[in-house]
């Protein structure tokens, strides 16, 4: 945990198994083997970390509802949080609750390292078919405007499109 993490001691206390399928405050439905939570103030999907303070068990829990109603109590688990931390012969137990920062697990902070500096020679290759493309834009631009039907394209192979360079003078 970050040294500046906020943490919160209190009793913790679990839903049944009976409460399984029920829908929760986010909407989604509760299942006794997920490790979800309820707490009155973190926002839904929060990442929290529970940790039974008796035996020093802890486990990750996600926010998924609101709550929890009884009195003295700061969360109440899922079935599965609760046999992970081991209170469900206790039914209540102090916890300290501690909210996980978002990160990416085990990544070591390590220096950048830069990209090669590559050279590039320019070649004059393939420059031959700039006027091989010009002149295809040249017929694509002579080409007859409007709709080509059977009459008008046995015409146009009669009246073959020309293509006139303009000579050089020396």
């Amino acid at each position: 945990m970050p040294a500046g993490a906020q943490s919160h001691r209190g009793k913790a206390s679990y839903y049944s198994k009976r409460a399984t399928g029920s829908r929760t405050a986010s909407g989604e439905r509760l299942h006794h083997d997920s490790l979800t939570c309820a707490h009155r103030t973190y926002p839904f999907g929060t990442i929290l970390k529970v940790t039974n303070l008796r035996n020093q068990l802890s486990v990750n829990v996600r926010v998924t509802d609101r709550g929890p109603f009884g009195r003295g109590r700061i969360i109440d688990l899922s079935y599965a949080a609760a046999k992970a931390l081991g209170i469900l012969s206790e039914g209540v137990a102090m916890v300290e609750v501690q909210k996980v920062e978002r990160g990416i697990p085990f990544r070591e902070d390590k220096p950048e390292t830069g990209l090669p500096d590559f050279e590039f020679d320019v070649n004059q290759i393939g420059t031959n078919f700039i006027t091989e493309w010009h002149q295809a834009e040249m017929k694509e631009a002579l080409r007859p405007a409007g709709k080509v039907t059977k009459r008008n394209a046995v015409k146009l192979k009669k009246k073959p499109t020309t293509v006139h360079k303009e000579s050089e003078t020396r």
